[in-house]
């Protein structure tokens, strides 16, 4: 799982691109991101080929695990999952 950081203060957009799993003319028709609790999901927007999540909060040294999936046009259904570690850094 791949990690990022942000600050506990810090209200940020992470954005989830599919654009390389997605086949010729296949886009995403809905999009689910789920968060480890703690964490806060402002708000969250796709578009045909990624999903834009909006989060805050969280405690200083802890790590979320941040969940994305997507169902497309074609009937296919996969998720990511990043983490997102708290640091004052």
């Amino acid at each position: 799982m791949r990690t990022w950081e942000k600050d506990p203060s810090a209200v940020l957009d992470w954005k989830f691109n599919w654009s390389n799993w997605l086949a010729a003319a296949e886009t995403i028709s809905s999009a689910t991101v789920t968060v480890e609790s703690g964490l806060t999901k402002d708000s969250q927007s796709n578009d045909t080929t990624t999903v834009t999540v909006w989060l805050s909060g969280g405690t200083l040294g802890e790590i979320y695990e941040v969940t994305c999936r997507v169902t497309t046009n074609q009937g296919r259904t996969d998720e990511r999952t990043i983490g997102i570690r708290v640091t004052d850094r």
